[in-house]
């Protein structure tokens, strides 16, 4: 009897627990169910914090303020800048008659029966520092160029023909005309460049990496990686910086693209329509320039064209 008694006392006192908490639980208000967004009205701003909009007062991370997304540049923006190319003629620069301007832009072209051999337009308004520049560019056929800066003028490192001489194609060109002959380097070494260079090619192999024209270093950081160097050692990947593939389709073929370089002390980032391509991070004392003239290179066949050029001087 004892034993009944106390389970009905239990049972009892178990029952009265569990109503009071059903009564306490549908005592809450009802959780609001998520209502979709729906878009601003017409003409209505931005909520507060969103992308490219400053945050609500009191917003953030306990730092003072809120956050915003970074302006994007406008490519076609030039103030602080100084134009390198008038759009009508080569004044200001130096090089052989390869180099001509054609409806508003730097044009050489380099054929099997007229080689150019590797030549170089050299900007004469003096040395750049840490700087940014940025130019268009676009290339036809296989040519091959880029932009040279922190470079200098010197002859081609032991007597060394320029490239596409010597043991090239022989023969007749697919024309039927007889081969050409490139310029003779002795008459191009007023304007032969050594130095860092953004590669620029129409087949889309090298453009945007990092190459050292005549010291030997030739490719440093190839398309899509960051490198360390330092002296006595190999050069260090950093890191990737995309697949080959998506790196490979920021290049615009037959079409203008837009370059740019931003060299700082020993960082030097290359990019291309609005994408890193490239840094090299240069702390081999022996190899590093601090600063230098600026030109434009090219060789192998086809057509370069260049226009738009556009210096900041960082530092002087």
């Amino acid at each position: 009897m004892r034993i009944r008694a106390r389970r009905s006392v239990g049972i009892m006192a178990s029952t009265a627990f569990a109503a009071v908490v059903w009564t306490s639980v549908a005592a809450q208000p009802p959780a609001s169910s998520p209502q979709p967004q729906q878009p601003p009205a017409a003409g209505a701003q931005p909520p507060a914090g969103a992308p490219g909009q400053p945050a609500a007062p009191g917003q953030g991370r306990g730092r003072g303020g809120g956050f915003r997304q970074p302006d994007p540049i406008d490519f076609q923006k030039h103030d602080g800048w100084t134009s390198l190319f008038d759009g009508s003629t080569l004044k200001g620069w130096s090089g052989d008659s390869n180099w001509k301007v054609e409806d508003g832009a730097i044009t050489i072209e380099s054929t099997c029966e007229k080689p150019t051999g590797t030549v170089y337009l050299v900007w004469q308004g003096g040395e750049a520092s840490d700087f940014e520049l940025k130019m268009e560019m676009k290339g036809t056929g296989m040519i091959n160029g880029g932009v040279q800066y922190r470079g200098w003028i010197a002859p081609r490192p032991g007597g060394q023909a320029a490239p596409g001489g010597g043991r090239g194609p022989q023969g007749p060109c697919p024309s039927g005309a007889p081969r050409g002959t490139a310029p003779d380097p002795k008459t191009e070494e007023q304007w032969n460049m050594w130095g860092a260079q953004y590669d620029f090619d129409a087949g889309n192999r090298y453009t945007g990496q990092f190459y050292e024209q005549s010291t030997g270093r030739g490719i440093v950081a190839w398309k899509g990686q960051v490198v360390r160097t330092e002296q006595g050692k190999n050069p260090r990947l950093l890191a990737t910086l995309g697949e080959p593939a998506v790196i490979d389709s920021y290049y615009r073929p037959n079409e203008w693209n837009e370059l740019h370089i931003i060299a700082v002390g020993n960082q030097m980032t290359h990019l291309l329509n609005g994408h890193v391509l490239s840094i090299l991070i240069d702390e081999d004392a022996s190899k590093a320039r601090k600063n230098g003239i600026i030109g434009l290179e090219v060789e192998a066949t086809g057509k370069l064209f260049t226009r738009n050029i556009w210096l900041k001087k960082l530092s002087q």
